[in-house]
């Protein structure tokens, strides 16, 4: 179990627009050769939008871009001629494969709080998919066979226990509210990096929710 704390990761965006970024993973100017990725995992980025603030067009390829909206609403457009909304409860994927260009925007009224996870596909290339998974139930997994991985989203109340995927690698992320695992305690941003261990279980102190990546050993 490799704990990584929510202070620890590496600021980014553009607080002058309305736009704050924190980075789990090597991003941008803050280039770490020791952490560029874990599993598939590339990014896993808090993304926090003022009213009005927003991303403007730019490419991907070759990369599976999962968002989790935390609170706020997300606008979505993209050069495959998608247009949506995302609220709290919904994922969005985005694969980008061969190339395509995107805009994320806050249009709404409140502030918009993302975290958005990048994986890399296990062959490169394609045509670009999009979809939208609207209110995610509570541990239903959701697939991304591209990058050979799962995300689980659990939403635990105080005092319950959810276990952890049993897999090659597991990454843990607390979107919010507090629990132990493995004798760690864990708080919003926190995140954990686990590598061939099983039987491992999360308990919540406060009502928490956590993104769970379940990923093949590759």
């Amino acid at each position: 179990m490799d704990v990584r704390r929510s202070g620890d990761r590496y600021p980014g965006g553009e607080p002058d627009a309305g736009i704050e970024s924190f980075h789990a993973f090597s991003f941008g100017p803050h280039y770490d050769p020791d952490n560029l990725r874990f599993g598939a995992l590339l990014a896993c980025n808090e993304e926090r939008l003022a009213p009005g603030a927003g991303f403007d067009e730019h490419p991907h390829s070759h990369t599976e871009i999962v968002t989790w909206v935390v609170s706020g609403r997300l606008t979505h457009r993209d050069s495959t001629g998608h247009e949506s909304v995302v609220g709290p409860g919904d994922v969005q994927r985005l694969s980008a494969a061969g190339g395509v260009r995107h805009v994320e925007r806050n249009d709404g009224p409140d502030p918009l709080v993302f975290v958005q996870m990048w994986l890399a596909p296990l062959e490169p290339g394609g045509d670009p998919v999009y979809e939208v998974v609207r209110g995610l139930p509570d541990s239903t997994p959701y697939a991304v066979p591209e990058a050979g991985s799962l995300l689980h989203v659990r939403r635990l109340a105080p005092g319950e226990t959810t276990a952890l995927p049993d897999a090659p690698q597991v990454y843990v992320h607390v979107v919010r509210g507090e629990v132990t695992l493995g004798g760690e305690k864990l708080g919003p941003g926190d995140s954990v990096r686990i590598d061939g261990e099983s039987g491992l279980e999360a308990v919540a102190s406060a009502p928490a929710e956590l993104l769970l990546w379940e990923m093949a050993a590759r």
